[in-house]
């Protein structure tokens, strides 16, 4: 679950990490008033779930009330990435002396947490750990000792960000402040780009950015009122209210499967056949037919999506209760694209026999299931 910059923010300095505060606003006027109340020059930000803001142009100082008008205007009819703009956070301008990028996250092949850090900061990071990665710093800090992590351990890591042992210091007891933060808040992500030194030699996270763990939100009520519904995709917020694990893609084969690992290798087997999977969609191991009806609907909704390929390894699943869904679905939507069904495992002879009047096409194995739903989805 992302938040916006200025929730991230509020949380670092929960934690006592020194982060700039300033105001959100909803339109121009909103940030003339921001700037009058925290001072120019200003800065005027915009605020969405996507990184490049900068080089979008969602990122600019402003001097004057007039300025901070039109620049508010132009940032509020952005779109960056697909997401147009609709809150922005104004801030006071701070000096620079010198920028860093700093970060916590959760390194999956290592299967553990780790700082990242590089000397050289800002919107170029991404160039630097591509072209210069010998510059990528790495501290790895297992789960357990994140709440308690030990300030002479992240020293030498921080004094290569920062060769000043006052801002070193600093620096080492901000790490121990994110370690804190991400452990207590189930943070997948804590970024800060930059982390800068200000004129005044003072450290302060200047840009923060923050994933937290949408599974943990059972247990972090706090969290779950962060998130901001006006930028999550509204059918995969209403595929999961139905039980479903859905994400959608930018292909043109939907699939519809029950199990997580059998989801992805579906997609991946797609793909082999020159296929590109219009979703990810997990149905579990329930055998509701109402969550065939609810997959449906959320398969449907995508105009790209030209065939549909449905893949059932029954277990806990039964195959039959799976085929009443799809008859339901197909006699309440239907769908004007192709269907491609492979049943197998509990009653798959029963569920067949119940497709068959459907005139549903049918595959004996997830390869041949895959290879026909590749040609009709339009594979080179």
């Amino acid at each position: 679950m992302n938040i916006h910059e200025y929730q991230a923010k509020a949380l670092l300095r929960m934690y006592g990490v020194p982060a700039p505060d300033g105001m959100v606003a909803l339109s121009a006027d909103e940030a003339v008033q921001a700037g009058e109340a925290l001072g120019y020059p200003a800065v005027v930000k915009a605020q969405v779930h996507a990184g490049g803001r900068g080089k979008a142009g969602g990122v600019k100082v402003v001097q004057n009330a007039e300025e901070a008008r039109a620049t508010a205007e132009a940032i509020l009819g952005l779109t960056i990435k697909d997401l147009p703009v609709r809150k922005l956070f104004v801030t006071p301008a701070v000096s620079i002396a010198q920028e860093v990028y700093l970060s916590l996250l959760i390194d999956r092949g290592a299967r553990t947490a780790a700082f990242i850090g590089c000397a050289e900061g800002g919107v170029e990071i991404e160039v630097t750990a591509k072209e210069t990665p010998e510059k990528i710093l790495r501290h790895e800090a297992p789960a357990a000792t994140l709440p308690k992590l030990r300030k002479d351990d992240l020293m030498p890591f921080a004094s290569q960000l920062f060769p000043d042992p006052d801002q070193a210091s600093a620096t080492a007891d901000l790490m121990m402040r994110m370690g804190r933060l991400f452990a207590e808040k189930d943070a997948s992500l804590v970024e800060i780009n930059p982390l800068i030194a200000d004129g005044d030699g003072n450290i302060v996270a200047l840009d923060a950015k923050m994933i937290l763990d949408d599974n943990a939100l059972f247990r972090q009520a706090d969290n779950a009122e962060l998130r901001d519904m006006d930028v999550e995709d509204a059918d995969e917020l209403e595929a999961k209210e139905a039980g479903l694990s859905f994400i959608r893609l930018d292909g043109t084969i939907g699939c519809m499967v029950n199990g997580a690992g059998l989801a992805m290798a579906t997609m991946d087997i797609i793909k082999h056949y020159g296929g590109d999977p219009a979703n990810f969609l997990d149905v579990g191991g329930s055998s509701d037919p109402k969550k065939v009806v609810a997959a449906f609907k959320a398969i449907l909704k995508d105009p790209n999506v030209k065939v549909i390929l449905i893949n059932i390894f029954g277990g806990i699943t039964r195959c039959d209760d799976i085929a009443r869904g799809i008859l339901e679905s197909v006699d309440q939507f239907k769908p004007r694209v192709p269907i491609v069904v492979r049943l197998v495992g509990t009653n798959e002879a029963e569920g067949r026999a119940i497709l068959e009047p459907a005139g549903l096409a049918t595959a004996a194995s997830l390869e041949e299931g895959a290879k026909k739903a590749a040609e009709l989805g339009g594979a080179a």
